[in-house]
């Protein structure tokens, strides 16, 4: 089929801006789908019919016309978070066409003077806004679309509760069009409630002196997640990650998640890695919500519920992680069951009774069995001596493809 959808990006500068590519893709249309902003934009001349985007938003009205010519008008490159990447999800590449506009992060890093390939460039339109903590280390420069005109004031605050408040904070205003405005200050001195609804922040971290070092690396600090002593601690935690290999977009189920370290530093690994946060006890739940929106992974999914009842029904996982209850009835069994072929286990084992678990499971599918222990300086008077944690058995399979 010859391509029966037109995609053009339009910036603020409006119809004026456009090329003549896309202007005779408007004159030929018999349907132009767009916000009203953006069809306000069209001279009163095109004869096509005008339809907004329904309200909840929807690309319905685009499908079902398939084979009609259509446009569709989006902000900027409607492939960088826009409507066209939707699209491109329900309408074959030869059937769609293209014509993009420069985005707002474009125009912002040209304003600004930084180099695009240096930048990471996010969105919070219907996003949580605590996915940006994930991104916050010094040095970085980031460009945020905003969701609405109250956007800035509230990363800004974020930014000053994570200990980014010296970072410099620039807000464009109608980038690209007659309106437009810059605003700057820093995160902690930002004083605007609101500002203009079309904005962009550009941001570039700078920490407070006592602000935690967060590594993208597996192997946080214990101290950056909130706890009760339910915690795969930090070395032993890395081990399990490195094992556990996540891949981009690849699933794990955190299996008596406790605080929901080992899902949080999966999903830190990789925007697209996913976790599932199994845990039945309350306090240790309310955790893994603060823990997940204080470390940037406000996407990870907890399942209230004990485990093996609680996995009935979830998304088949590619790797799992059994941090507690190995010795529970059927535990081991059913996750195994529930893994992919080809996918990963990885179960941790503190007691006698556990390990034994652990064992017996091994002799019966293989793997890999290991046994760690860390010893840690503490003071002895005015010496110092080595006191050894707790040893840890760790039981890594890989599940054949044929089973």
């Amino acid at each position: 089929m010859q391509p029966w959808l037109t995609v053009i990006g339009i910036g603020e500068d409006g119809y004026d801006g456009l090329g003549k590519v896309a202007r005779l893709e408007l004159l030929s249309a018999r349907l132009v789908v767009g916000s009203p902003r953006h069809l306000e934009m069209l001279p009163a001349t095109l004869a096509a019919l005008r339809q907004p985007w329904p309200s909840p938003f929807s690309i319905d009205p685009v499908l079902a016309k398939r084979g009609t010519p259509v446009c569709v008008l989006a902000s900027g490159d409607p492939m960088f978070h826009g409507v066209g990447a939707t699209l491109s999800r329900q309408v074959p590449a030869e059937e769609m066409r293209v014509i993009p506009a420069p985005s707002s992060c474009s125009l912002a890093a040209a304003r600004l003077g930084w180099p695009l390939r240096e930048l990471t460039c996010l969105s919070v339109v219907a996003r949580p806004v605590a996915a940006l903590n994930q991104h916050l280390h010094a040095g970085m420069r980031l460009l945020v679309l905003s969701n609405d005109e109250q956007s800035p004031a509230i990363i800004a605050a974020q930014l000053r509760e994570r200990g980014f408040g010296p970072s410099r904070f620039v807000v464009f205003e109608h980038l690209g069009g007659p309106l437009e405005r810059q605003i700057e200050a820093t995160a902690e001195s930002w004083s605007h409630e609101t500002v203009a609804r079309l904005n962009l922040v550009a941001i570039d971290c700078q920490a407070d002196a006592d602000t935690q070092r967060l590594s993208p690396i597996s192997g946080l600090p214990d101290t950056a997640f909130r706890h009760d002593g339910q915690l795969t601690k930090r070395d032993i935690r890395a081990i399990t990650l490195a094992r556990l290999a996540p891949l981009p977009g690849e699933l794990l189920w955190d299996v008596g998640a406790g605080c929901g370290s080992i899902g949080i530093e999966w999903m830190r690994s990789h925007p697209t890695c996913r976790a599932i946060a199994i845990e039945a006890d309350a306090g240790r739940q309310a955790f893994i919500v603060y823990n997940r929106d204080a470390l940037g992974v406000p996407g990870l999914l907890l399942v209230r519920g004990n485990a093996p009842q609680a996995l009935e029904g979830l998304t088949t996982p590619d790797a799992i992680f059994i941090g507690g209850g190995v010795t529970r009835p059927g535990m081991l069994n059913q996750c195994w069951a529930s893994l992919r072929p080809g996918g990963r286990l990885v179960a941790n084992a503190v007691t006698v009774q556990s390990e034994a678990a652990l064992m017996s499971f091994y002799a019966s599918h293989g793997g890999e069995l290991s046994r760690f222990q860390v010893a840690h300086a503490q003071p002895l008077g005015n010496f110092d001596t080595w006191r050894q944690a707790l040893p840890i058995t760790v039981l890594e399979i890989v599940k054949p493809d044929d089973e």
